[in-house]
């Protein structure tokens, strides 16, 4: 699990550093702030975790320690860590952070739409920020918004309020059967994406369309791919799972 190889690689960071200083290494302040950070980077590299958390245990250390000097009472690092978690606390476990869709992208999305009534689901919705504009532009169409962290959840739930044809969810979009939608808008990482391909061909019918937003799916070929001049700066991946349900993930 994402969390436990974080947990292991700041614990091999510390583990090194204070057998140095059994050793009579000079290290003391930053030196041995950002010397645990390396190690525990390096630690994490070893541990195959993705690369950007490299420089997250590159940084964390020296940045606590950097904190530490600046005076700040205890009480607003509670505040920091409560606001973190409720917007990015499924992120250790889903390795999918919060993106929010701009309206360009919401446009480019909404002439992907069938011509006529239709289901769709913001797989990993955020605040609604695909959901609502979708909604109002097509009141023809249900749409479905499922997110798991709280804050997004009810940010999306306050603003989403009224909207007669937004169903708004928090859960898991896992546990949600895709048999039923038309379209299902995904937003999420490069990690999920083998997993969410074997989801949909397993669950989609025929004609509906599945589209990543700025993710390709490692070894499918999209029918089409939107390009970012047009779909706000991110391409948009189109496919078909149901129509290539014999075409496998390629290695």
């Amino acid at each position: 699990m994402p969390l436990i190889r974080f947990v292991l690689s700041q614990l091999i960071g510390w583990a090194v550093v204070f057998a140095a200083l059994k050793l009579g290494a000079p290290l003391s302040g930053f030196a041995l702030a950002i010397s645990q950070g390396a190690l525990a980077a390096l630690a994490s590299r070893a541990l195959r975790a993705p690369r950007w958390w490299h420089a997250f245990h590159l940084a964390f250390t020296p940045l606590v320690w950097a904190a530490s000097g600046l005076g700040i009472p205890a009480g607003w690092y509670l505040v920091a860590f409560t606001v973190l978690a409720l917007f990015y606390w499924t992120s250790f476990r889903t390795q999918v952070p919060l993106f929010l869709t701009n309206a360009a992208t919401t446009h480019a999305v909404l002439e992907l739409l069938p011509a006529g009534p239709a289901r769709i689901l913001d797989a990993g919705a955020g605040t609604g920020s695909l959901v609502r504009p979708l909604a109002a532009a097509r009141q023809d169409c249900q749409i479905v918004g499922i997110e798991a962290a709280p804050g997004p959840w009810l940010i999306g739930r306050v603003l989403a309020a009224g909207a007669p044809n937004v169903a708004w969810r928090r859960g898991d979009f896992w546990a949600e059967s895709w048999a039923d939608y038309d379209l299902i808008y995904a937003f999420l990482s490069p990690v999920p994406m083998p997993e969410v391909w074997i989801k949909a061909q397993a669950e989609m019918r025929p004609g509906a369309r599945l589209v990543s937003n700025s993710f390709a799916i490692p070894g499918a070929v999209p029918d089409f791919v939107v390009p970012a001049t047009a779909a706000g700066g991110r391409e948009l991946y189109v496919y078909s799972p149901a129509a290539k349900r014999k075409a496998p993930i390629k290695g």
